[in-house]
């Protein structure tokens, strides 16, 4: 069973640990103890979809790339979320694989979201097209990733996903 929105996993002041990288002097360090309201955060649940030699990235309002995914509803699993997302932002169908990481990411000076990253294929990624929630929308070679304003995490999670897909371990 997956996480369900809701539940309490520990996620807010009192969490000491946040498992995923941690960058020092960047927003991948573990979160201080100042959190939104109740000390909970939200949580968004991305994708990592890629081919033999591209990754899907959608351009937000902040003008970085990002994988594609959304905030987690309740009564939903994070595996149903992406599924969803992945259709409402590129209107494709997707396999859901496994988790490659979770960490607290800073999206702006003292909005924190909790984020989980998820392996996915597809029959197909081109002809893929971005829903209106996204400025633009690319398919960027594995090799042209370190020229883009990409958060680290993601970027850890693409070359895990990579990494799992030459293993084979993809589903």
């Amino acid at each position: 069973m997956g996480l369900m929105m809701g539940q309490d996993y520990g996620i807010g002041p009192e969490a000491r640990k946040v498992s995923g990288p941690r960058i020092p002097g960047t927003a991948m360090e573990p979160a201080p103890t100042a959190a939104p309201h109740d000390g909970r955060f939200p949580v968004s649940v991305k994708a990592v979809l890629i081919d033999a030699r591209r990754v899907v990235l959608l351009r937000n309002e902040r003008s970085e790339w990002e994988l594609p995914g959304g905030r987690l509803e309740p009564g939903e699993t994070p595996e149903a979320c992406v599924r969803r997302e992945i259709r409402e932002e590129l209107a494709i169908d997707a396999a859901i694989g496994p988790i490659l990481d979770c960490w607290v990411y800073e999206v702006l000076p003292g909005r924190r979201v909790v984020i989980v990253t998820y392996g996915a294929t597809a029959a197909t990624l081109d002809g893929i097209a971005h829903s209106a929630e996204h400025g633009a929308l690319a398919l960027v070679p594995l090799d042209a990733l370190s020229g883009l304003a990409i958060p680290e995490g993601y970027r850890a999670s693409i070359a895990r996903w990579r990494r799992l897909v030459d293993a084979g371990r993809a589903p």
